[in-house]
């Protein structure tokens, strides 16, 4: 009998020990702020993601408020905080990668009703939940009305005649910062063909400084519009979060909606194809 016993306690501390240690698994969920995630009491009716909820991340990863994965079971999440394992992720948190579907590879462990997760490996699988179809949005011709940064009112519409890069960012997305250069090139290699990038801020209208700074920093030379927000960006069949990317025809049509960063090589192809049309006799007066 005390052989058993002495079994059964050796398996149980062993189980401890390993539970101490993290236990090997792979992790399906939402990258999300450990603290803004309870800004909304039901994230089934209120998904994780809106430019609010980035602004707050931004926020929070600057006063070293870890990241999260948010796992799905049923109607309830389960919340992991996310430390370095071999994965190591720049900062004190996952800023980057928050609001996007990831994949995660790691050791889990508990402490009293605290789950955490040391990250081995990630994989992004899509978009934030509280993403808007894209593919609703293209063939539309939705207008905005935003200011420019000398208060001058400026419409989309009146870019018509033009292939129009609409970029919706903010000075506190670090993905947004990461995009600007190639998007700055974009703008010398196709302004001759009738290419004209337009940048719209979702800061507050007292960051104008901080914008200014953004704009010295990335050298941005594109025009720049504020007073953009997550109902603005919905028009346009983006997420409600940060980066997001719509390109226009010559008609003011949308030909694609993106959250994701911007990668050169496709928007320039697709640039290609779309300038390779003249503009239409009643519009070349406008370029």
């Amino acid at each position: 009998m005390k052989k058993f016993l002495s079994a059964g306690l050796l398996l149980v501390s062993l189980a401890v020990s390993a539970a101490a240690q993290g236990e090997p698994v792979k992790l399906a969920g939402q990258i999300v702020c450990s603290d803004c995630w309870f800004e909304a009491k039901d994230r089934i009716k209120k998904p994780y993601g809106t430019a609010a909820d980035m602004k707050c991340a931004a926020d929070c990863a600057g006063k070293g408020i870890p990241g999260a994965l948010a796992v799905k079971s049923g109607d309830n999440f389960t919340l992991y905080l996310l430390e370095d394992g071999k994965l190591k992720v720049s900062g004190e948190s996952y800023l980057a990668y928050t609001g996007k579907l990831v994949e995660l590879t790691g050791a889990a462990r508990q402490e009293g009703d605290t789950h955490r997760l040391k990250v081995d490996a990630l994989r992004v699988t899509g978009d934030s939940p509280a993403a808007q179809p894209a593919a609703r949005a293209v063939g539309t011709q939705p207008d905005l009305v935003l200011r420019d940064l000398a208060g001058v009112e400026q419409k989309l519409s009146s870019l018509r005649g033009r292939v129009v890069v609409l970029n919706f960012w903010a000075t506190y997305c670090e993905p947004c910062r990461k995009e600007m250069p190639d998007l700055a090139a974009i703008q010398n290699d196709y302004a001759a063909h009738g290419v004209q990038v337009i940048g719209a801020s979702a800061d507050e209208a007292g960051d104008r400084a901080k914008v200014l700074q953004f704009i010295k920093e990335t050298k941005i030379n594109f025009p720049v519009w504020t007073g953009m927000t997550a109902e603005l960006m919905s028009r346009f069949g983006l997420a409600p979060s940060l980066p997001g990317t719509v390109v226009f025809d010559r008609e003011g049509r949308i030909v694609s909606a993106s959250n994701a960063v911007v990668k050169p090589a496709e928007l320039r192809q697709q640039l290609d194809t779309l300038t390779a049309a003249p503009p239409r006799a009643d519009r070349v007066g406008e370029i």
